[in-house]
This record gives structure tokens, C-alpha cells and sequence, in this order.
């Protein structure tokens, strides 16, 4: 019973230190928020942030790791709704995109965090991201919809697109613009997957 309790207020302590630095990283940016008011805010100590995360950057990776979850979340519910696994497809790629237009997701995960973390395809939510993918495209080769191409290179050429037009338009002058155009070239781009009319 006394583990179980230690283990939900670790869950609780966890899930406050990050509550407070999406706020903090949102509003201020990674490198201005300070660890003393984000654990303040949070009604907790350095030590527990260290002792959860092992630094900040920890619980940065830990907010990205979160926020990743939830536009996988936004993106696959728009892919359930559309009325074909091909426009779903399509679908669940620029809806990506589009989340890079919230403040939130623009500031952390596509700016903060490619800068502090390093490259963004080899987080952990991008390589789970990338075996959904690969699925989704063998299983349209398979129904005679996709050509028949490498579905992991397809997959990670798809992915890329996504994740390198999300960060333009997170790092444009004009966040708007740049998205219509990307997602113009997106479609164009990911449309080449298609089975010609005419192929056997």
C-alpha cells in the first residue's frame, strides 16, 4: 500500500513539474524560464525536479515527449475522420503541419526544442511516429493504392516533409503564408506515392 501511494505521488509530483515548464517554456522560452519559479510555481523544490527529470533538460524532453503524444493525437483523429485510408493518410500529414501554427507547439517542440535536444527525427515519439507510418503505407501498397516502393523509405521521405515544413513554418517570419505553401507542396509531394491509373 505505502509503495503504491509513493508511486501516484511521484506520478503527481511528475506531472506538476511539467505543468509548470510547459507553462514557463510556452510564455518565456526554454532558456529564460528559470528552474526556481517553474518549481515554485509547480509548489515544489529543485530537488524534486532533479531527482524526476535529472536537470532541465530532462523536463524539457520530458514536456516534448507530451506535447509530441498529444499532436500525434490531433493528427490521428483527423485521419479517422476522413472518408478513405488515403486521404486519412493525407490528412493526418497536414494536419502535422497545421499544429505548427499553436503557440505552444511552435515555441517548445519546433523551435526550443531542436535547439536545445538536437535533431528532432530521432526523438523517441519520431521513431514511433515512423513505424505507424511505414504500417499505413504497407497496408495502401497492399490495397493496390500506393505504388509499390519501399514502404520505410516512403515512410521516412513522408515524415521528414512533415516534420521539415512544421519547422519552417514554426521558424517563418509569416507563419500563415509559409503553411499554405507547404502544404500545397506536401500534398504535390506525397500524391507522387499514388498507383497511376494506368500501372498494372
Amino acid at each position: 500500500m505505502a509503495a503504491g501511494r509513493r508511486a501516484l505521488k511521484m506520478e503527481e509530483t511528475r506531472a506538476k513539474l511539467i505543468r509548470a515548464a510547459r507553462a514557463a517554456f510556452a510564455a518565456k522560452g526554454y532558456a529564460a524560464a528559470s528552474m526556481d519559479d517553474l518549481t515554485a510555481a509547480a509548489g515544489l523544490t529543485r530537488g524534486a525536479l532533479y531527482h524526476n527529470f535529472g536537470d532541465k533538460k530532462g523536463l524539457l524532453r520530458a514536456v516534448i515527449e507530451e506535447l509530441d503524444a498529444e499532436m500525434l493525437a490531433k493528427a490521428r483523429a483527423v485521419r479517422d475522420r476522413a472518408a478513405t485510408p488515403w486521404l486519412g493518410f493525407m490528412e493526418e500529414g497536414v494536419a502535422y503541419i497545421e499544429l505548427a501554427l499553436e503557440p505552444e507547439i511552435q515555441r517548445i517542440m519546433l523551435l526550443d526544442g531542436p535547439a536545445v535536444l538536437g535533431d528532432p527525427s530521432q526523438w523517441p515519439g519520431q521513431n514511433a511516429c515512423l513505424r505507424t507510418t511505414t504500417e499505413t503505407i504497407q497496408a495502401l501498397i497492399e490495397a493496390r493504392t500506393v505504388r509499390p516502393v519501399d514502404a520505410e523509405a516512403a515512410a521516412r521521405l513522408i515524415n521528414g516533409a512533415a516534420l521539415n515544413a512544421a519547422l519552417w513554418v514554426a521558424a517563418s517570419d509569416d507563419p500563415r503564408a509559409v503553411l499554405a505553401k507547404a502544404i500545397e507542396a506536401f500534398r504535390c509531394l506525397a500524391s507522387g506515392l499514388l498507383q497511376a491509373r494506368d500501372d498494372p
